[in-house]
């Protein structure tokens, strides 16, 4: 019985070719890719779906697709790195930028509810993102973010196991690189996170270097959890001020931000947060700027408060003769 007539097999998906990024695809302009209709499930929605492997060009590793094309469709990224086809950036550093909202479930149970439902509204090549309503800040960082040109290295094989360990006998005949691994945060990603766009290191490193060229570089004070807005537009409010602050940073609860203090005169207010990590998720997001009724504000870092000096305390002594 063919798939879509049984009724248990009728959210699985069935495809002809995959939707990839040019890195992913390699330099090399004849490819020969396999395709094996429900290879495995989806690491997003967890449906079976078609599965191509190719291999991107000489002396790099065979790819394979991880997702299928609706949860791609959804998020507009490519199916093999989940990196924004547009940008080739994480969806995290895109998602923050433009102000989108993470609209998909997390649990078991709700995502391939979710995933069948939006395959029938992504008919095509439509995508599941609208950036017609995203501030001009988040497309202007995005545009100075953006990766144009690809970037095959990353198409590179793995490390060898057998040479970490000491043990690897088929010297320069390996296909594994022989290099020793680096233990640190880039090391450790999954593929929830980078598609959910959450805790994903490779987007935290982007924006921070990102938000340190702009001149938001985080201080040295841990203390300091505060950002300085300056040329707010004389219409501005401090409700006007807090709804555009949560709205900029989908991923930050009303209750992470601690105060919103508003000086009219000054046309300049400080947004206090309760955490250093919120504040410099916002500094990042910031880092082009942020529009408050329909003026672009600059944004910088507070200052830490000035200690006073101790209290001299002088005592007298009485003198008994």
């Amino acid at each position: 019985m063919p798939p879509k007539l049984d009724i248990n097999k009728a959210g699985w998906e069935q495809s002809e070719f995959p939707i990839l990024c040019e890195t992913c695809l390699g330099d090399n302009p004849f490819i020969r890719m396999s395709k094996q209709e429900f290879g495995r499930s989806c690491g997003t929605c967890a449906r079976p779906f078609t599965v191509f492997r190719w291999n991107p060009g000489s002396g790099m590793r065979f790819k394979t697709t991880v997702i299928c094309q609706t949860c791609a469709k959804i998020k507009n990224v490519c199916q093999t790195c989940l990196l924004d086809l547009e940008y080739g950036l994480p969806t995290q550093v895109r998602d923050t930028a433009l102000g989108f909202v993470n609209e998909a479930p997390t649990s078991d149970i709700n995502r391939e509810y979710y995933a069948q439902n939006m395959e029938g509204k992504l008919e095509g090549n439509k995508s599941g993102l609208d950036t017609g309503k995203a501030q001009s800040a988040g497309k202007e960082m995005l545009k100075q973010l953006a990766r144009t040109d690809p970037y095959y290295k990353r198409n590179r094989p793995k490390i060898c196991s057998f040479f970490v360990k000491g043990e690897c006998a088929r010297g320069s005949e390996c296909p594994y690189r022989h290099e020793k691994p680096v233990d640190n945060e880039l090391s450790h990603q999954n593929i929830q996170d980078r598609y959910h766009g959450r805790n994903d290191p490779v987007a935290r490193k982007i924006m921070g270097a990102h938000a340190e060229s702009q001149g938001l570089k985080p201080p040295e004070d841990p203390s300091i959890t505060s950002l300085f807005l300056t040329s707010l537009s004389p219409d501005s409010t401090e409700l006007s001020i807090r709804t555009q602050v949560l709205k900029s940073l989908p991923t930050v609860q009303p209750a992470e931000l601690k105060s919103v203090v508003h000086v009219a005169k000054s046309r300049c207010a400080f947004i206090n947060f309760k955490e250093r990590n919120t504040c410099e998720c916002a500094a990042g997001a910031w880092a082009n700027g942020l529009e408050i009724d329909g003026e672009r504000v600059a944004v910088k870092w507070g200052r830490s408060k000035a200690s006073k000096p101790p209290a001299v305390v002088t005592s007298s002594l009485a003198v008994v003769s």
